[in-house]
């Protein structure tokens, strides 16, 4: 195993990963011997650090902060993948390095659908069992914050209507309220702001392409199973089957969302009365400016914001497509998942 990079975020989970990590350390370095370290100063910082990790041929790049940062990993290693990093770090032009991780931030989703218990012990067994896995990656083409094109790759889920509020509303919440209850109250202050956005979606499916219409308060398009820190909002995602979930929460109103958002912890809504369900390779998604007014579209516009594994980076229009067996990850089997 080549010199493994660690990729720290001291600012996830409220500042929590800078002041834990000395005390980490130790235990890492027994497990994994003569380690690196790069300390993440701004935002998108990690991207360049992976990238040029790859590039140096250190192996395995390890996160260790937030899914915010996790993405932003998995992006540096995408890029050096496209852009034959991989080749130059002697490995083939086809595989980046490999790919770690230790959860240390506010929602944990990544390592659920990983099957990875949220303990150091168990992220470390993980990194030196030798067991890999690997992955497909989302790919997303949507308008960035600045009203620019943006492209960015995704490894659990990207979601599009309240949760791009909820990602605002988290990070406004205080540190003392923890992972779970700040997603939870940051998810009902977005219910209350949030709209319900006509969407013409274009599904490419198994080499075949049709065209649906959906009204979603909330569309998640899922690699991984869980999203906002627990929710299990696509039980039938699967890392590695070539294909990407669909799930559109239609509800019939934001009285009803709020009163039954406790069954999305427990995967249990998609039976519930405008809940929909459907599998792609490629999906494109667009405001239906007939199904619209004006004044409609431009509450979209501000209020159905996209969530990108954690992270608000903008809003419609939207296509995503997933790019299968993308990277490897130590991990445990794709046999256990489940993991709260």
């Amino acid at each position: 195993m080549s010199r493994p990079l660690l990729i720290v975020n001291p600012r996830s989970g409220w500042a929590r990963t800078g002041r834990q990590f000395p005390r980490m350390l130790a235990a890492i370095e027994r497990a994994l011997g003569d380690v690196e370290i790069a300390h993440t100063t701004r935002c998108g910082h990690a991207i360049d650090l992976a990238y040029r990790g790859a590039l140096e041929g250190h192996d395995p790049v390890i996160s260790v902060g937030g899914d915010g940062t996790l993405n932003e990993v998995v992006n540096g290693l995408m890029k050096a993948r496209a852009d034959g990093g991989a080749e130059c770090a002697g490995r083939g032009a086809e595989r980046a390095p490999r790919l770690g991780l230790i959860a240390a931030g506010t929602g944990g989703d990544f390592r659920r659908s990983l099957g990875l218990q949220h303990s150091l012990d168990a992220y470390l067994e993980a990194l030196t069992s030798g067991r890999e896995r690997t992955i497909d990656v989302g790919l997303a083409r949507f308008t960035g914050n600045d009203g620019r094109p943006a492209t960015r790759y995704f490894v659990n889920v990207l979601s599009a209507g309240a949760g791009g509020l909820v990602d605002r509303y988290v990070g406004q919440a205080p540190a003392w309220i923890g992972g779970r209850a700040a997603y939870y109250l940051a998810s009902l202050r977005a219910i209350a702001r949030c709209v319900r956005a006509p969407l013409r979606c274009r599904v490419t499916f198994a080499g075949k392409t049709s065209e649906r219409l959906i009204s979603p308060y909330l569309v998640c398009v899922a690699n991984g199973a869980w999203f906002g820190a627990g929710m299990h909002v696509a039980p039938m995602a699967r890392l590695d089957d070539g294909r990407l979930e669909v799930v559109s929460l239609g509800l019939p109103s934001k009285r009803y969302l709020v009163r039954r958002m406790p069954i999305v912890y427990a995967g249990a809504h998609l039976d519930e009365p405008g809940v929909e369900h459907f599998g792609c390779q490629k999906i494109e998604f667009e405001f239906d400016h007939e199904r619209m007014s004006e004044a409609q579209l431009a509450a979209a516009g501000r209020r159905f914001l996209l969530d990108v594994d954690g992270d608000a980076l903008g809003g419609m229009p939207l296509s995503i497509e997933v790019v299968p067996a993308a990277l490897v990850t130590l991990a445990p089997p794709a046999s256990r998942v489940g993991v709260a």
